[in-house]
C-alpha cells in the first residue's frame, strides 16, 4: 500500500509538472504540405504582457431575460443599505454627482468626446458605404444576418419566415448604414432628477433621440433641439422621494413646454438629414485626399473611443434595459410605456422588467463574419467552424485597409487556418 502511494504521488506531479505547457490541440494532419489545427502556446514570462482571449456574445434564447451585469446578492446589499440609510436620516442633502443633480466636471469634456466620436463615426460610415466602389453591405431579407462582402456567404443560419423551405440559406439584398451599427433610441429627461419617468399618456409628448446622445446630454452635453435643467444648488431626499427647493424660472417651463412637438415618426429622418448637413464639413477638401485606408483608420478609431468614452459614462451615469426586449432607457429609472410585447408581458401589463445595461444594449455591434479574402468564394457552411466574428463596424473598416484592433484578433481567428472544401472532414 505504501508503494502504490508513493508511484501515484509521482504520477501526480509529473502530470502538475506537464500542465505548464498546454497543448491547444492534440491531433495533427499533413494535407498537401500543410498542418491543420496544432499549435503550441507556452506560459508567458515574466514582463510579458498577455493578450486577454474574447469571443462572440451567444445570444440568448427570446423567453429567457438576460443575465445581470451586477450580481443579484449585490443589488440586494445595496437596496437594503439605501433602506437603512433612510431610516437613520430621512432628510438629508444628496452629496454625490449626478444623484444630486449636479454635473461631474471631469465628464463634461469627455461627453463631448463621446458625441463628436459619433458623428466623425457616421461621416466615415457614410463615406464607406455610399461612395462609388464601396464594398457593399447585404442583409438579409427575413432575418437580422448582416454581410460585408461583395457575395453573400453560404452558411445556413437562417431563421426567418419560411427558412426550412429554403434549407435555411439567407436572402441577401443591400443594407446601409443602420445595419452596420445600431443606435437605440430613448425618451429625453428634460429633469432627469425632479422627473426622471415618461408616464404612458405622455409617451407621443415627449421626443425621442439616440440614446448615446442622451447619455453625452445627461453628462454635460447641450443641444438646442434637446434642453435639459441645469441646476446649481443639490438637491434634498425626504423619505426617499427627491426635493428640489432651487425655484424654477419661467424659461424652464417654457424650455420644456416646448417638447411637446409631434416628431417621433420623423425622428429617424431628422437624424438623418442631420448627418447630411455634417457631411458639408469645412475640412471637406482634406478628406477628399485621404485614401480610404486613412479613412477607415479614423473610422475605427472614433468607433473605438466612443466606445471606451460611452463605458466611462456608464460608471457614473446609468442607463438601463429591458431584461426581455432591446428598449433602453438613459436615467436613473425606466419609463412606464407600456409597449413591451416580448416573454410575459402579459403578467407585466406590457410594461417593461427593467435591469443594469451593458455597453452592447447601448450600443448595438451587430456581429458579422469576418472574411479573409474580399475577393475570394463565398464562404461555406461546412467550414463555419473555422470563421470568425466580428462587430460590423470593424470588418468594414478592416476590409478598406485598417489594421485590426488587438482587442478583435481572437475573436476574429486570425491564427486559425482553414482548410479546403475537399479537406474539412481530413482534419480533427
Amino acid at each position: 500500500m505504501l508503494m502504490g502511494g508513493l508511484q501515484l504521488h509521482h504520477i501526480f506531479t509529473a502530470k502538475k509538472r506537464a500542465s505548464h505547457i498546454l497543448i491547444l490541440a492534440t491531433a495533427s494532419l499533413s494535407t498537401q504540405g500543410r498542418i491543420y489545427s496544432v499549435k503550441k502556446c507556452e506560459e508567458p514570462e515574466h514582463g510579458e504582457e498577455e493578450l486577454s482571449y474574447s469571443d462572440v456574445p451567444r445570444a440568448g434564447k427570446k423567453w429567457e431575460r438576460k443575465p445581470f451585469p451586477t450580481p443579484m446578492k449585490e443589488l440586494i446589499r445595496r437596496a437594503k443599505q439605501e433602506k437603512r440609510d433612510r431610516q437613520e436620516n430621512p432628510c438629508r442633502v444628496l452629496e454625490h454627482a449626478p444623484e444630486n443633480g449636479l454635473l461631474i466636471p471631469h465628464l463634461i469634456q469627455l461627453a463631448h468626446g463621446v458625441y463628436n466620436a459619433r458623428e466623425t463615426l457616421l461621416h466615415g460610415l457614410f463615406k464607406l458605404v455610399e461612395s462609388d466602389g464601396a464594398i457593399p453591405v447585404r442583409k438579409c431579407r427575413f432575418c437580422s444576418e448582416v454581410y460585408i462582402g461583395h457575395h453573400g456567404h453560404e452558411i445556413r443560419s437562417c431563421e426567418g419566415p419560411g427558412s426550412a423551405s429554403r434549407n435555411a440559406y439567407h436572402v441577401w439584398r443591400r443594407g446601409g448604414i443602420k445595419d452596420v451599427v445600431g443606435f437605440p433610441y430613448c425618451y429625453h429627461l428634460f429633469d432627469r432628477v425632479g422627473k426622471p419617468r415618461v408616464g404612458h399618456k405622455e409617451r407621443f409628448q415627449v421626443p425621442k433621440l439616440p440614446a448615446i446622445t442622451e447619455l453625452c446630454i445627461q453628462a454635460g452635453l447641450d443641444l438646442d433641439e434637446y434642453p435639459t435643467k441645469r441646476r446649481t444648488k443639490p438637491v434634498y431626499s425626504i423619505e426617499g422621494r427627491i426635493v428640489d427647493f432651487e425655484p424654477e424660472n419661467e424659461e424652464d417651463k417654457s424650455r420644456e413646454r416646448s417638447l411637446n412637438r409631434e416628431h417621433l415618426s420623423q425622428e429617424f429622418e431628422k437624424e438623418m438629414t442631420r448627418i447630411d448637413i455634417n457631411l458639408m464639413h469645412p475640412s471637406q477638401k482634406l478628406e477628399e485626399e485621404m485614401t480610404r485606408t486613412q479613412l477607415s483608420t479614423n473610422t475605427l478609431q472614433a468607433w473605438l473611443e466612443m466606445k471606451s468614452g460611452a463605458i466611462d459614462l456608464m460608471k457614473e451615469y446609468s442607463v438601463i434595459t429591458c431584461g426581455y426586449c432591446p428598449e433602453v432607457q438613459v436615467g436613473p429609472k425606466g419609463h412606464k410605456v407600456r409597449m413591451c410585447k416580448a416573454a410575459k408581458h402579459q403578467f407585466r401589463d406590457g410594461q417593461h422588467a427593467w435591469q443594469e445595461a451593458t455597453i452592447d444594449d447601448l450600443l448595438r455591434p451587430n456581429h458579422v463574419w469576418h472574411v479573409r479574402n474580399p475577393q475570394g468564394p463565398p464562404l461555406a457552411n461546412e467550414l463555419k467552424r473555422y470563421y470568425g466574428k466580428a462587430p460590423a463596424v470593424v470588418e468594414l473598416c478592416v476590409q478598406n485597409g485598417a489594421p485590426v484592433p488587438n482587442q478583435y484578433r481572437s475573436m476574429m481567428r486570425l491564427d486559425v487556418v482553414p482548410p479546403d472544401l475537399d479537406e474539412h472532414d481530413l482534419v480533427a
